[in-house]
C-alpha cells in the first residue's frame, strides 16, 4: 500500500476518472456499512431497553434489522471485493508462474465483473416483480420491494470493484486482487 492509502483510506491509486470512481465507491460503501450496523445497533438496543425497562417492546424492529441486513450483506460483498478478502480457491493459481497469474487474474476479475453485473440487471427484474405484487411489510407499511433496493446496488458496486481489478492487473506489472490488494499471502498467513 502506498503513502496515499495511508493517509486517505479511500485514495486510489488507478489514474484519472477510475481513481475518482474507485474512491467514491469506496465511500459509498464506508457510508452504507458505517450508517447500516450503527443504525441496527441502535435499533436492537431501544428494542431491548423498551422491552425490559418500559414493558413496551418496538414492533418494528425486526423488520427494521432485516432490511439493514439487507444493505449490510449487499454493501458489503462491494467492501470484500475492495479489500480483496472474498474466498479464493488458489492451489492452481498459486503453482502458476506470474504471468500465467496475470493472465488469469484479468480474466477472472472480467468474467466475476459480468456475473455480477448480470445480478444486477436480474435482481432488477425481481424488485420489478416484487413490486408489481403491491405486497408492503405489515408493521412499517411500506413496500416489500424497497427492502430489496440495495440488492443491485451491492451487485453494481461489486461488478464496478471488479472491473477495475481488471483495468488495474491490465495496466500495472503486479498482480492485484482488488484495485489495492497485491497478489500473495502476507506474514500472518499460511498457504496451504
Amino acid at each position: 500500500m502506498d503513502d496515499t492509502n495511508k493517509r486517505d483510506p479511500h485514495a486510489s491509486s488507478l489514474p484519472g476518472v477510475l481513481g475518482v470512481l474507485d474512491s467514491s465507491i469506496s465511500r459509498v460503501e464506508s457510508v452504507m456499512l458505517a450508517s447500516g450496523v450503527l443504525l441496527m445497533a441502535a435499533n436492537t438496543v431501544a428494542n431491548v431497553v423498551g422491552r425490559f425497562v418500559f414493558q413496551y417492546s418496538l414492533f418494528f424492529t425486526e423488520e427494521l434489522n432485516r432490511i439493514l441486513i439487507i444493505l449490510i450483506t449487499f454493501a458489503g460483498i462491494s467492501y470484500a471485493a475492495r479489500q480483496g478478502r472474498h474466498i479464493r480457491m488458489s492451489a492452481i493459481f498459486d503453482a502458476m508462474p506470474p504471468p500465467a497469474r496475470k493472465v488469469l487474474m484479468v480474466m477472472i476479475a472480467i468474467v466475476t465483473a459480468m456475473a455480477m453485473f448480470a445480478l444486477c440487471y436480474f435482481s432488477i427484474g425481481y424488485i420489478i416483480k416484487v413490486a408489481t405484487s403491491g405486497r408492503v411489510l405489515p408493521a412499517l407499511q411500506i413496500p416489500i420491494y424497497w427492502i430489496f433496493l440495495w440488492v443491485p446496488v451491492g451487485f453494481f458496486m461489486t461488478g464496478l470493484q471488479y472491473a477495475l481489478t481488471a483495468i488495474r492487473n491490465i495496466v500495472d506489472k503486479d498482480i492485484y486482487l482488488s484495485t489495492h490488494v497485491l497478489e500473495g499471502y502476507e506474514d500472518d498467513e499460511i498457504e496451504v
